[in-house]
């Protein structure tokens, strides 16, 4: 499985979160990226997001300044191994070196404090709305298919399984 976590140019800046003066393009790819997450504070509860939808605290709303909005995203915590799926309804964070906002619920779902207030994180897309109107499949779908894949027993198991005694039929000589 060769997952990439955001392309990576070789220059350790392109590595970097946008710049928050910056505005960057709509990152369609479906790719993982790696990066700091922190959560939305209290006072933006209830406010208007960039979907049109109150920013609900306990809800799974997250902002990104590229994944188009309607994006299903696992953000995994790299502390703390935890992770939660999250719709992206608002841009920013507007923060140098930061990927994600989260609800304060997913924040504590996921283990980041709020003393600390950030961490470290991958955004694995599940689905990304496209332009054309259709939904394209990210990294976390493309693994999670991969994961079943792996646990669907082939015909050749079955065979074997079912004839256990028989095995140099199936190749299996001593």
């Amino acid at each position: 499985m060769t997952a990439a976590v955001t392309a990576w140019s070789g220059d350790p800046a392109s590595r970097r979160a946008p710049r928050a003066d910056s505005q960057p393009p709509p990152d369609f790819s479906g790719e993982r990226r790696l990066g700091i997450a922190s959560f939305y504070a209290d006072r933006f509860s209830g406010r208007t997001m960039a979907d049109g939808t109150p920013m609900d605290p306990n809800g799974s709303n997250a902002a990104s300044r590229t994944l188009p909005l309607g994006t299903k995203a696992k953000v995994t915590n790299l502390e703390t191994g935890k992770s939660a799926t999250v719709v992206i309804k608002d841009r920013g964070p507007y923060v140098d070196g930061r990927i994600v906002d989260l609800s304060p619920a997913t924040a504590r779902k996921l283990g980041i404090s709020e003393r600390k207030g950030v961490s470290k994180v991958v955004v694995a897309p599940i689905t990304v709305p496209q332009p054309d109107g259709t939904l394209k499949k990210g990294a976390a779908a493309q693994e999670k298919a991969i994961r079943e894949a792996a646990l669907v027993p082939s015909a050749h198991d079955k065979e074997v399984r079912q004839n256990p005694g028989d095995q140099r039929q199936h190749g299996h000589h001593e």
